[in-house]
């Protein structure tokens, strides 16, 4: 008698348990509460270590800040226009991603931030940046200072390394880029030469 009573009282407590394990279930659709996203590449969502805005100058000499870009995705990426290929790589790359993504593209901001205003002047910038695609936009500091600033709270390195010739250069920099969600938070670092598919694929679960 014992044992079925006890029998009894462990199957009622199972399906109560049950039934309370699938409230909780419930409760949390409602609440909108979802799995945390699966990404590919470096996940730093919530890091503090990294900056998340940005006082810029745009090709027609307008300020920027990531307040222009709100409730759209951000990928910012720091380059120069003479980079011989890591840039050209990467806006290329950025560009297939966004064909990928088809019409969810339209909810995503591909932002070139220039380590190198000496010879990226507004009119370098609006020729260059769009020409990988009509929606990037280019942006610049207007001073040295003003790049210091955006390449420390980005933890961006780039240094100026002399050419061959008398006066001429070029820009060591930092290769990944990162990604802002629509509330302008900091989600991803993305490493360079991933390939489209892999970024096309965290915008997307960012934009879910």
């Amino acid at each position: 008698m014992f044992s079925l009573n006890l029998r009894s009282f462990l199957n009622i407590a199972s399906v109560r348990i049950l039934g309370l394990g699938l409230l909780a279930l419930l409760i949390a659709s409602m609440l909108g509460c979802s799995p945390k996203p699966s990404f590919k590449n470096v996940d730093i969502t919530g890091s503090t270590a990294f900056g998340n805005n940005f006082s810029l100058l745009d090709s027609n000499g307008n300020t920027k800040t990531m307040a222009d870009y709100k409730g759209k995705v951000v990928v910012v990426f720091f380059g120069f226009t003479q980079c011989p290929d890591v840039c050209p790589t990467t806006l290329t790359e950025m560009d297939e991603a966004l064909k990928l993504l088809g019409p969810k593209a339209d909810k995503v901001q591909i932002i070139f931030i220039t380590v190198d205003p000496e010879r990226d002047t507004a009119s370098v910038l609006a020729q260059y940046v769009p020409s990988f695609n009509p929606r990037f936009v280019g942006l610049r500091p207007a001073d040295e200072a003003g790049l210091e600033k955006v390449a420390k709270d980005f933890r961006i390195y780039y240094k100026k390394v002399p050419g061959s010739k008398p006066g001429s250069y070029t820009m060591d920099h930092s290769a990944g880029s990162y990604v802002l969600d629509q509330n302008g938070q900091l989600r991803l670092y993305i490493k360079h030469a991933q390939g489209p598919e892999v970024l096309a694929h965290d915008l997307k679960n960012i934009l879910q």
